[in-house]
């Protein structure tokens, strides 16, 4: 089982150059980003895990930007977006970004995906929340296509271009994997774009069933990326009984010295597990 670092890089924290420098030292596998291009000031839609929203997520960088700087001071870390909020891109500006990710990194992006929860942040990308799920899914073609296809074209509900040439393409093929993530209402978008299902905060004891679930729909194995994992023993044995692929320790964002003494206790966590 491979461990890596999921984390909001924000103006408060360590830089993502020293972070990523960190990591790799570490024998980390992976850095994993969050994104939120803004958060709007009257917010209706509750944050998920209750209480008041922290600001990291209205302080956090852009994903691209932030592991770009990752990949020129690293030579073997995987740099995902997690998530990269697709219903509130523009597929073919994403398909550029990745695509230049990836070959900048020599082929170690990770497009790690979902269409979050924030109705208000959605609504000023011109996004309509109800049909968000349709157009995360339709976006995610287009950008298949646009890695894929020499003179790429797209016709569907909500995105639509004649051919076009859109380059770079990605060092690896296909394409960098595609990491899914959500829960269960997730599983029919793993299942059609997933090289790996990424679940965020699920315990083991329901993680298994869901595996299971997830294998029935889609038909196949699909590799299991756990996000924000304890750091605790058991539930690391346990993990690891049901051959996840890899867990990502949540790291809050913190100040240079503070962070990489959280790594430090992190690496020792993961070691005995290698």
């Amino acid at each position: 089982m491979e461990f890596g670092i999921a984390t909001f890089v924000t103006d408060q924290g360590i830089a993502p150059t020293a972070l990523a420098r960190a990591l790799e030292e570490r024998a980390f596998d992976s850095l994993f980003v969050a994104e939120h291009t803004h958060i709007p000031v009257e917010r209706r839609t509750p944050y998920p895990a209750g209480g008041e929203l922290p600001d990291v997520y209205y302080r956090t960088l852009d994903p691209f930007v932030t592991l770009t700087a990752a990949a020129v001071v690293t030579e073997r870390l995987l740099l995902g977006t997690g998530i990269a909020l697709v219903a509130q891109r523009d597929p073919i500006v994403t398909a550029k970004e990745v695509a230049s990710l990836d070959l900048i990194s020599g082929g170690r992006a990770v497009f790690g995906v979902g269409i979050g929860w924030n109705r208000e942040e959605m609504a000023n990308h011109g996004t309509d929340p109800t049909t968000r799920g349709r157009l995360a899914n339709e976006r995610l073609r287009a950008i298949r296509a646009l890695w894929t296809e020499e003179q790429a074209e797209f016709h569907g509900e909500f995105v639509d271009f004649d051919p076009v040439f859109c380059w770079p393409k990605p060092v690896r093929r296909p394409h960098p994997p595609i990491y899914v993530g959500g829960g269960r209402g997730a599983f029919e978008r793993v299942a059609e774009f997933g090289d790996a299902w990424l679940a965020s905060v699920v315990p083991p004891r329901e993680l298994g069933p869901q595996i299971e679930r997830l294998r029935e729909v889609a038909g196949r194995a699909v590799p299991v990326t756990v996000t924000t994992a304890s750091h605790q023993a058991e539930v690391i044995e346990r993990y690891a009984a049901l051959d996840v692929e890899r867990l990502l320790f949540h790291l809050p964002t913190r100040p240079e010295k503070e962070t990489l003494e959280r790594l430090d206790g992190l690496a020792e966590v993961a070691a005995r597990f290698r």
